[in-house]
């Protein structure tokens, strides 16, 4: 059964868990061990994680004991020669070659999704800059003394954004480079690309980035992906409000990747933080895909009481 064969037959798209959660001693080797648990806790598919080797991805497609509902570029993780993992790749990057190599690996998920009848790949479009901005750097420093130096922290917010703001023209042209050779690939091979919305400051896209990027683009070819923890913890940071990504995005939101946020840091089971998802489920239409992307440190018991928290 392909990902597309679950949506007709329960009317909605399946709800998926991330081998994100894989990556543990006891599914080191037994991927399909980890499609049986995840069965076992409740989940109708699952995407595959940019953590997972080619071999992994093998064990999967072989398996085929849940549908892949998406597969999160660039899978298969891979270290190249002289460039490092594959996941470190910019595809904003103004060095060509590092670009040019990012799309290859990308092209690889895009591959790789459609060998696996998913139907959407989600794409880290790159970042501005080396690194995290130092604004950001100070903010998150900041963060559990926000209030006491509430004049230092509005500043800081404000420097940030200027920072970011005075580095980002060349990363953005090169990022719409890579999406346009993306959006080709995709639509040969009858894939959605879905931007997500990143954790840094740093990384792209922003929320009016991400509409101009994709304004090229039908949705059913190019479209948003909203990652929870990332918008709350850059939402929490004062740098990107949480309404933007839906306001300028809400249109063409594709899926969501759900996970709960401890102060900053995310990819806790939901009900394991303190985020808003009774005000969430208001934005989300019924149509978009939804996977729970949790680490490997969260239990069996707290990801079945996240099913059921979030179903009802």
């Amino acid at each position: 059964m392909t990902a597309d064969d679950a949506v007709s037959e329960r009317g909605r798209p399946p709800i998926a868990l991330s081998t994100m959660w894989a990556v543990q001693p006891r599914f080191e080797r037994d991927m399909q061990a980890f499609m049986e648990r995840a069965a076992e806790l409740g989940f109708e598919a699952i995407e595959i994680n940019h953590s997972m080797d080619a071999a992994a991805v093998g064990a999967i497609l072989g398996h085929r004991t849940l549908p892949v509902s998406a597969v999160h570029a660039p899978a298969p993780l891979e270290r190249h020669p002289t460039a490092g993992w594959n996941r470190q790749l910019n595809l904003a990057a103004t060095d060509e070659d590092e670009r040019t190599l990012a799309v290859r690996y990308t092209r690889r998920s895009i591959d790789a999704a459609a060998e696996a009848g998913a139907p959407h790949v989600v794409v880290h479009l790159g970042a501005v800059s080396g690194g995290m901005l130092n604004g950001e750097r100070r903010l998150r420093r900041m963060y559990d003394r926000r209030e006491i130096g509430a004049a230092e922290w509005e500043r800081t917010i404000d420097e940030t954004l200027r920072e970011r703001a005075a580095l980002a023209a060349p990363y953005l042209a090169q990022a719409a480079r890579s999406l346009e050779e993306l959006c080709t690939s995709a639509e040969a091979r009858g894939v959605a690309l879905g931007l997500e919305c990143r954790l840094g400051y740093h990384e792209i896209p922003l929320p009016h980035e991400a509409a101009e990027l994709l304004a090229p683009y039908p949705r059913e070819l190019a479209g948003y992906w909203h990652d929870v923890g990332h918008a709350e913890v850059q939402h929490r940071l004062g740098l990107t409000h949480m309404d933007a990504w839906f306001d300028e995005l809400g249109e063409r939101l594709l899926g969501t990747h759900l996970h709960d946020v401890q102060r900053l840091k995310d990819h806790r089971a939901p009900g394991n933080g303190d985020v808003d998802f009774e005000a969430l489920a208001k934005r989300l239409p019924a149509s978009a895909a939804r996977t729970f992307e949790v680490d490997q440190h969260e239990s069996d018991a707290d990801l079945e009481a996240s099913l059921a928290l979030l179903r009802g």
